[in-house]
């Protein structure tokens, strides 16, 4: 009776030990994964880094650069290539801006040039003053401006050309109440394209007017940048620092004091960049 009596305790004690140690590895497991899901939900409920816009002011101010538009002289054109040809003073195109690479902005290696855009699509860069462009059948808008080498427009009463051009003989004229010598209008410029390393960490917001002007008390711009929006009451450049890397959309609109969008097929405009 003896010997059964400890051979029934030696059992005994072996199953307690087996289910202590049973349980301090389900205790360890769920501790682990206890851990990992509190580290996915603190990551997935992250809030997304805080973008911040700033006005720029250290440039050459360029006050006297004037733009002219030489040719064409007519207004009603041909299809096919076109002869452009304008005179740009006080700003030689093709040299680089004094204080480029000095700002943090992307610069053109190619130097100070014309932003050349056509019913307010993204601009293309001319380095030199005579160029040709083919231009469809239709109504065409022309907004035509000097530009800086790290592609900061030129913000002067003369130093941009408007054009309506009537090219061929469309069917119909979807500008036909636009009159780009006294209507209100906004032009998109930057930012635009690819933006990798040092020239993502800021990133130019630049567009132009046309016969407004901007004020806490008047017309302003909404710029809506990754979903966050911001208010802009002064005609400045702006550095957009936070962008995250991936697509980023950038949305302007020209509104009244009252926030209503002024009307104008250029007014509001939607683009995406993108941040490596």
């Amino acid at each position: 009776m003896k010997k059964v009596s400890l051979i029934i305790a030696t059992v005994a004690l072996t199953l307690l030990f087996s289910c202590k140690n049973s349980t301090k590895k389900s205790d360890k497991t769920s501790s682990k994964q206890d851990s990992t899901m509190t580290k996915k939900e603190t990551q997935s409920t992250a809030p997304k880094r805080q973008i911040t816009l700033t006005k720029l002011d250290k440039f050459p101010a360029y006050n006297d650069v004037s733009v002219t538009l030489e040719k064409p002289t007519k207004t009603a054109l041909k299809p096919g290539d076109i002869e452009f040809n304008f005179d740009v003073t006080n700003m030689k195109l093709g040299e680089q801006t004094a204080n480029a690479g000095e700002n943090g902005l992307a610069n053109s290696k190619k130097g100070q040039h014309i932003h050349f855009i056509i019913d307010g699509k993204p601009y293309m860069a001319f380095y030199e003053d005579d160029f040709t462009k083919k231009l469809d059948e239709g109504t065409h808008l022309l907004i035509a401006f000097a530009s800086r080498s790290y592609h900061m427009s030129v913000k002067n009463k003369n130093a941009y050309v408007a054009r309506k051009f009537t090219v061929g003989n469309p069917s119909s004229d979807q500008y036909k109440e636009v009159d780009l010598a006294s209507q209100p209008t906004l032009v998109y410029s930057r930012p635009k394209g690819t933006y990798k390393g040092a020239d993502a960490k800021k990133v130019m917001l630049d567009f132009y007017l046309l016969n407004t002007t901007l004020s806490p008390e008047g017309n302003k711009v909404i710029a809506t940048i990754d979903g966050q929006e911001f208010t802009l009451d002064k005609w400045a450049p702006y550095g957009i620092e936070g962008l995250t890397p991936g697509e980023q959309t950038i949305k302007l609109e020209l509104v009244d004091n009252n926030g209503k969008l002024i009307p104008g097929p250029l007014n509001s405009v939607t683009r995406t960049i993108t941040i490596e």
